[in-house]
């Protein structure tokens, strides 16, 4: 059957289990459990099918196929006569929006385009009534509009029976229709199928576009790029075609094709898809560029690190895309009651229509006869806007979160995350920079007959180091344009610092308690070294020969944004912060003081960190711990919820925790909790009001005030709004 839709081309991913193939596409315009199912148990029948599900939340299917040339026509065929359309997810829609965008969308579907046939043929057997038509021609005309625009609720209703074998809205529609035609509201009946048809192509409609975030930002990967090949020349290939090792000329105001390292060239990349971040980041060599961002001013040769299918954007959009998959509690609940709730309603109209005639006399035919009572609950049974109350809003505040530069892996996580009670930070690299720099360079050399050269010499000495302190000498040395010397004879002193030979003097670069012990100086130095020490720095004395000429102090530094997040997160209420770290306690208090943080637990082992969230978490608490995803990996896991940085930059991020914060920006997470709060109470509102209307119309039905155009008109119209509040989440 032509639907006048066609397949997207290819897969959105395809992975190996086992000796079988998994592959995984998106069926448009799906919206309700009872569609997947017929969906799901058609495809899983298919010879060379090994199993199938289809997410009615995220609206993919994925298939488990015993080969990997499974040819998907037939697939995308059964998708078809459910009045969908399979595609893949790089192949959204991105025509119009409103009215236009869907008039196209109804105009690109057989079973929409014979519902819109249908809407035409009622009106006019509407106007023929008003015009005092002959009755027999009003009669064909509501007819006629019955039979086209009923044609895919049949069909959709016997895949229900035959094929899912249960019950659900096309099944309880058809009974509805016939029921009216029977009892001679030919009128009604063809209103009530125009209505549900047009309803449910506009609920389609409105939740693709609940889904388009995620494919907004697959669009933003250029489907070329220039390549410099050996001989220095450019090429454009496309961007399928480029290999790890491969280098690509990305020029000024251009978006960057895939993930690379700059080889050469400086500039500043627009990094808001990925990271969320307004300002563009400064990009040299060495530094790593990512697909879909902005390169500014500067032209930028760059070295291919992963193929174009493995970028940072396709990795966030697949993972976002599997965490829409994993339902939430909330979610599941919902949808055991709908499997209960549909039958159960279905029962009661059995007994509406036939308990009063029979028990009481009362009439069965008629206009407000028991009958059609019992079909307008037919109607008001079917669960689609309580269905997908939950979804809309969970699919739209995961997509707002990943343009943000955040990755919520499921509505699970998200939900508990508006019940987090306790904030865990690790120390070095969360809540601080995660490198050391000279914070103090004081001069204190009493020998007046040279200049003073302190942090020169040190520089010249740690030149020769690895470590973290020494490369933050040599650093701040060069930000001062210090003069560079040679050292020789250089010699480390295990645990204490280094000496060695600069300028035919002997420099040693050491601490306080190594000075004490083994070089004279004034009691001066040392109080300026102890209030150094106290304000949470580590502290290095510098002498030549036997002059003690420098007190250098460093300090890994908080990060800008730490102080401030931590107290918009105690502005929301009920929640409490704690820093874990193994420095000292007297460094951990000075980190602890300046970011405002609630508790400090400082010396800590990294079994420690993970043993100190289960002791939180066995307080009653619901704790969630904040880590780089690495390192912090254990009790990232231990926690409720684990939050990584620095995803953008770590494969491990993407893979370890609850959610990543791609940008390392600390002050999304009170927006995060907010969002968290803000979702359930959509949620809640959703389902309390998808449950009123029902509620009300079950009850203007039974008291013999409603109509069927009405039920209908009360489902299709709770299901748009449920769908629109939920996608209010993505503002």
């Amino acid at each position: 059957m032509n639907t006048g839709r066609t397949v997207g081309a290819g897969v959105a991913r395809a992975t190996e289990v086992g000796s079988r193939k998994v592959r995984t596409y998106r069926v448009e315009g799906l919206t309700c459990m009872d569609c997947a199912g017929r969906i799901e148990a058609a495809v899983g029948r298919l010879a060379g099918i090994h199993s199938c599900e289809v997410n009615h939340s995220n609206g993919m299917l994925t298939l488990e196929a015993y080969s990997a040339d499974l040819d998907i026509a037939p697939v995308a065929q059964i998708v078809a006569e459910t009045g969908h359309r399979l595609v893949v997810p790089t192949a959204a829609r991105s025509g119009d929006s409103g009215i236009v965008g869907f008039l196209s969308f109804l105009l690109d579907s057989t079973d929409t385009m014979l519902a819109l046939i249908a809407g035409v043929l009622t009106a006019v057997g509407l106007m023929l009534g008003w015009g005092g038509a002959p009755p027999v021609i009003r009669l064909a005309a509501y007819a006629a509009a019955i039979v086209i625009g009923g044609i895919p609720v049949a069909r959709h209703a016997v895949q229900e029976v035959w094929v899912a074998h249960s019950l659900g809205i096309n099944t309880l529609m058809v009974i509805a229709v016939a029921g009216a035609a029977l009892i001679g509201e030919w009128a009604e009946a063809a209103v009530v199928v125009v209505l549900f048809a047009l309803g449910e192509g506009l609920e389609g409609y409105a939740a693709d576009k609940a889904r388009g975030a995620l494919e907004g930002l697959l669009r933003l990967v250029p489907p070329t790029a220039w390549r410099i090949e050996l001989t220095g020349a450019l090429t454009q290939v496309p961007v399928e075609a480029l290999e790890i090792g491969d280098r690509i000329l990305i020029r000024p105001g251009d978006r960057v094709s895939v993930d690379g390292t700059v080889v050469s060239g400086r500039s500043a990349v627009d990094q808001a898809a990925i990271t969320g971040e307004s300002i563009p980041a400064d990009k040299g060599p060495g530094d790593e560029v990512f697909a879909g961002t902005i390169n500014t001013f500067g032209a930028l040769e760059v070295e291919i690190r992963r193929r174009a299918e493995d970028n940072t954007l396709n990795r966030m959009v697949a993972l976002v895309r599997e965490a829409q998959a994993r339902q939430a509690p909330i979610q599941r609940f919902v949808d055991r009651f709908a499997r209960i709730y549909t039958p159960v309603v279905t029962l009661v109209a059995v007994l509406v229509a036939g308990g009063p005639p029979l028990l009481f006399g009362n009439p069965f035919w008629g206009p407000a006869g028991w009958l059609m009572r019992a079909l307008q609950l037919l109607v008001i049974a079917c669960p689609c806007a309580l269905v997908i109350s939950t979804p809309v809003s969970v699919v739209s505040a995961l997509a707002q979160a990943a343009a943000r530069g955040v990755l919520v892996k499921g509505g699970h996580t998200l939900e508990t995350l508006g019940d987090i009670e306790v904030f865990a930070f690790d120390k070095t690299g969360t809540l601080t920079e995660g490198r050391p720099v000279v914070t103090d360079v004081l001069e204190v050399c009493d020998d007046g007959s040279h200049i003073h050269q302190g942090l020169d010499y040190a520089a010249a000495v740690e030149a020769r180091s690895s470590h973290p302190l020494a490369r933050a000498l040599v650093a701040e040395a060069a930000a001062r344009q210090a003069a560079v010397y040679p050292a020789e004879d250089v010699v480390v002193l295990s645990g204490h610092g280094v000496i060695g030979r600069v300028d035919g003097q002997q420099v040693t670069v050491a601490s306080h308690p190594f000075f004490d012990a083994q070089v004279a100086h004034s009691e001066r130095v040392c109080i300026e070294a102890q209030q150094l020490a106290a304000d949470g720095k580590t502290v290095m004395l510098v002498c030549h020969d036997e002059h003690v000429c420098s007190i250098l102090a460093v300090a890994d530094t908080p990060r800008a944004e730490a102080g401030a997040a931590l107290r918009g997160l105690r502005a929301l209420g009920g929640i409490r912060t704690v820093m874990l770290t193994g420095d000292g306690a007297v460094v951990a208090r000075a980190i602890g003081d300046a970011v405002d943080v609630d508790e400090v637990r400082a010396e800590l082992l990294p079994e420690d960190k993970v043993a100190t969230v289960r002791q939180l978490s066995e307080t009653g608490h619901a704790v969630a711990m904040v880590g780089d995803g690495i390192n912090d990996a254990p009790a990232l896991a231990q926690a409720a919820v684990g939050i990584a940085m620095g995803g953008a930059g770590a494969d491990q991020a993407l893979e370890t925790a609850d959610i990543v914060l791609m940008g390392d920006d600390l002050m999304q997470l009170p927006w995060l909790v907010r969002l968290s709060r803000r979702t359930r109470r959509v949620i809640g509102v959703n389902i309390a009001f998808a449950l009123a209307v029902k509620a009300l119309v079950f009850g203007l039905a039974l008291l013999g005030v409603a109509t069927l155009w009405m039920a209908i008109a009360a489902d299709v119209g709770a299901s748009l709004l449920v769908i629109l509040n939920g996608m209010r989440l993505r503002r």
